[in-house]
């Protein structure tokens, strides 16, 4: 049997027969969604340069439909909606977070 490449191209979940496949796949995955995450954080700039009042950054239904929008599409994709709860949570608690930094990072430009 020969050594793997930490570079072997990425093999479906269910054809693994290795550990470096398994890690080699969830690195390549973590660096895609944190691709992603950082675009979504554009949008949240986006936001807090658009939101007119700092009172808006925080909209609490907004928060519940993106919460629930991942919790459904979790269920709908067989990845616990539980985890995804907390994760959509601390995502959008964090996204408040920086948005609001943002808006006041502007709102001191402008003066």
């Amino acid at each position: 049997m020969t050594e793997e490449s930490p570079h072997t191209a990425v093999v479906p979940a269910a054809d693994c027969t290795s550990m470096m496949q398994v890690r080699a796949a969830i690195d390549s995955l973590d660096t895609l969604i944190v691709t992603l995450l950082a675009e979504r954080m554009r949008y949240i700039e986006a936001a807090a340069r658009i939101k007119p009042e700092r009172s808006a950054v925080r909209d609490e239904v907004r928060k519940a439909a993106v919460v629930a929008h991942a919790v459904k599409v979790a269920s709908d994709r067989n990845f616990p909606p539980a985890l995804a709860y907390k994760l959509y949570d601390m995502l959008v608690e964090g996204s408040i977070a920086h948005e609001l930094e943002q808006f006041d990072a502007r709102v001191v430009q402008e003066e």
